[in-house]
């Protein structure tokens, strides 16, 4: 579970609800069943009416996997390079054969990026044919990543709209009470902007955040499979455990960085 999404949503709900309850004494002005149906409803509707049933259910299924925890989020890079110049020193001593042993189910199971390259170093591949087979595994990754962040993205701008919505259709109705009794329009001007209330909270609270942080999640990948890439190419050209070090460090802080010298024992000892 993701502890920080969770714990996120409660301090929202705590903000927004604490304010009204010692904002007003009748905090049941703020819940409007037809509001709730028109910008909910809406929403979803004007979703499913974009994008195909598919692009749209898998819009929705992203937004659950915000409270899951995020298989690189606690992702060392330093050990990722350490990783990759262990089987430098592999590849030097018992050639590709070597590589091969180290491509386990549980790595295939873990991480499939780099399991996938690593079986293309060992059938053989050139640097430069791994390079370009794998860009084009990153780039196809983004579109398809792209379709259903782009739904939630449109999420986060239909639903202000559809509560503004809710609000004409609002004050349509108070206006064309006004002849009555004056001390009607106060409560329904009230309920007229509950609407707007609804969008706001939607957007800005549950649409546009969450697919703000699966947009940082996905960069968080693409940049560590594009180290690992790089490596991985280094790999396929034979070039020095020394070299692949100093390549594959200049993705990373100084600090962060994997140093043979410093660090070999415990890089096979962290993969152990």
């Amino acid at each position: 579970m993701s502890l920080g999404t969770i714990f996120s949503f409660i301090a929202a709900a705590i903000i927004v609800l604490g304010s009204i309850f010692t904002a007003t004494d009748a905090p049941g002005a703020f819940v409007d069943i037809p509001s709730i149906i028109i910008v909910v409803g809406g929403t979803f509707v004007a979703l499913f009416i974009s994008y195909e049933t598919k692009t749209a259910i898998n819009a929705l299924r992203l937004m659950g996997t915000t409270f899951m925890k995020h298989p690189d989020s606690d992702v060392s890079l330093k050990d990722e390079i350490g990783r990759i110049v262990r089987w430098a020193y592999i590849v030097q001593k018992n050639g590709l054969q070597g590589l091969e042993n180290e491509i386990t189910d549980e790595l295939r199971q873990k991480d499939a990026f780099i399991a996938y390259g690593t079986d293309l170093v060992v059938t053989g591949y050139t640097g430069q044919e791994i390079n370009q087979i794998l860009n084009q595994m990153l780039e196809s990754e983004i579109e398809r990543n792209k379709i259903p962040l782009d739904a939630l993205k449109k999420m986060g701008g239909d639903a202000p709209a559809f509560g503004m919505l809710g609000t004409l259709i609002g004050l349509i109705i108070m206006l064309g009470k006004m002849g009555g009794d004056p001390a009607a329009i106060g409560p329904s001007m009230a309920v007229a902007l509950v609407t707007t209330f609804y969008g706001i909270i939607l957007a800005r609270l549950i649409f546009i955040p969450l697919s703000t942080k699966i947009a940082a999640r996905y960069d968080v990948s693409l940049f560590k499979n594009t180290m690992i890439k790089e490596g991985l190419v280094l790999l396929a050209e034979r070039k020095s455990p020394r070299y692949i070090q100093d390549k594959i460090n200049s993705f990373v802080d100084v600090k962060d960085q994997f140093l043979i010298d410093r660090d070999m024992n415990t890089a096979k000892t962290t993969e152990n």
